[in-house]
């Protein structure tokens, strides 16, 4: 419902930018399928409605895991922004690599080559050199 109300105002909007080389039926139908799209990726960043609430953690994270996550935020925030979407998507989102696809609009393959370089770049910048399958035994 709330593509279909898109795309008629997407239509209302640029009804003066149909040019009538193409049938206005294929028009109609491209805005109708980019509103979708777009109410798609919407609601793919929404989160989902749960019916019960969450459990209080009952376990102080304690301070390592507070500089963890600093050091991880401030990590992130110096990838190019390519990386840094990509891997957000995939390792705190969860998303699998057609939905990533989906919303970047890239193949598949890109995501793939996004989502490397960027693991990568961010095991350099946390001090990793190896990568990120080599993880070290213990903190300096």
């Amino acid at each position: 419902m709330d593509a279909a109300q898109e795309a008629l105002c997407s239509v209302i909007r640029a009804i003066g930018g149909w040019d009538e080389r193409a049938a206005f039926t294929t028009w109609l139908h491209r805005i109708a399928v980019n509103a979708a799209l777009d109410e798609m990726r919407r609601r793919a960043r929404r989160p989902l409605p749960s019916d019960r609430l969450a459990e209080p953690a009952t376990v102080d994270p304690g301070p390592e895991a507070v500089a963890d996550r600093l050091d991880l935020d401030a990590g992130l925030a110096r990838l190019p922004e390519e990386f840094r979407v990509a891997v957000v998507l995939r390792d705190l989102c969860d998303l699998d690599y057609a939905q990533i696809a989906e919303v970047l609009e890239v193949p598949p393959g890109t995501v793939r080559s996004r989502i490397a370089r960027g693991r990568a770049a961010l095991a350099k910048l946390l001090g990793n050199p190896d990568g990120p399958g080599v993880r070290p035994t213990s903190r300096p």
